[in-house]
């Protein structure tokens, strides 16, 4: 009874983790839409996003230099999918496409990760598992209101693709860096991951030619006028490394696919916060998604393996000792 009680802690650790994360990543456009409005390019906001975390959390990265010799396909494999690709691939899908089907395609992840599961892995899921997908992909179309404007332009669904992939990685990268006998600190995975993510985008965005001065004055943000430096602040500290941290802490103590649909939870989140702060209303359709998202992740963080079954059921992190749940297979 103790080691089930241990685990039901450690799951309700891991929702509590992984909502948070959720809603640290789903206020990062609130404020970093005022920046852009007022001057820089998303893709250099970007920048000042990665740049400005890898920097907060370089003692982290000395602390934990010994990763880049242990670990150092999981530290390129991070920085390059889970910080760069993802939101290299969803700004340049929002160029060519609308930014509802963008953040639809990209919010797949979680299906995608149950492919994983069921077909590279080949390790069973859980009917609850697939279930709570399916709803919370169907809540997120209507969350995004994806028949408001549809031009699928080819290579714009490709990229917004290619940002749902890159966020596959992340999930599995997460859990990967906790297997074996010397598991990788979270923490220092996310410090070389972010450093990793900071010099690619740095030859990417050419930070030079920004205009500074947009972040020495003020940016609009629900009518009144906010010091740029904070703004920026909330992003770096909160939205990305309070977020990283907070998900891949999630991600190990659930599993990928769960913490996953959880993580839907953050285009509802980046809704209602777009709502309250940035007067974008919600629509009675975008309401009745964010329920069926909610519902979603609930169904599928609750749905356990039977204690009968030959081999764990992908639909919820292990019990200690039981975690077999790798990138590798």
């Amino acid at each position: 009874m103790r080691v089930s009680g241990d685990h039901s802690q450690q799951r309700n650790a891991g929702l509590g983790l992984a909502l948070l994360s959720a809603f640290a990543f789903g206020g990062s456009g609130v404020a970093a839409k005022p920046l852009i409005e007022a001057g820089l390019a998303p893709l250099e906001v970007t920048w000042l996003r990665v740049t400005g975390a890898a920097l907060v959390l370089l003692p982290l990265a000395w602390r934990h230099r010994g990763l880049l010799t242990r670990r150092p396909g999981l530290l390129l494999g991070f920085g390059l999918l889970a910080v760069v690709g993802v939101q290299a691939c969803y700004f340049a899908a929002l160029s060519r496409i609308p930014v509802g089907v963008a953040l639809l395609i990209e919010y797949f992840a979680p299906a995608l990760v149950l492919g994983w599961v069921r077909f590279v892995q080949r390790r069973p899921v859980s009917r609850a598992a697939a279930l709570g997908v399916v709803l919370a992909v169907g809540g997120l179309t209507c969350v995004v209101e994806v028949w408001s404007g549809l031009s699928l332009n080819p290579l714009g669904v490709l990229l917004a693709f290619g940002a749902a992939f890159c966020q596959v990685g992340y999930f599995v990268l997460s859990d990967h860096g906790s297997d074996g006998q010397d598991p990788a600190d979270p923490l220092g995975v996310i410090a070389y991951g972010l450093l990793i993510g900071a010099m690619a985008l740095t030859v990417v965005s050419r930070p030079w030619g920004m205009d500074w001065t947009v972040l020495t004055g003020r940016a609009d943000l629900a009518g009144a006028r906010v010091p740029a430096p904070a703004l920026l602040a909330w992003i770096v500290l909160v939205a990305t490394v309070f977020a990283y941290l907070t998900g891949v802490v999630s991600v190990r103590r659930l599993s990928p696919q769960v913490a996953g649909v959880v993580a839907c939870l953050e285009a509802v989140i980046a809704t209602v916060l777009a709502w309250v702060l940035l007067d974008e209303h919600l629509g009675v359709a975008q309401v009745v998604g964010g329920v069926v998202v909610l519902t979603g992740a609930l169904i599928a963080q609750t749905s356990t393996p039977k204690a009968a079954a030959a081999e764990p059921v992908a639909a919820s992190a292990p019990v200690e000792g039981e975690r077999e749940f790798t990138a590798g297979g």
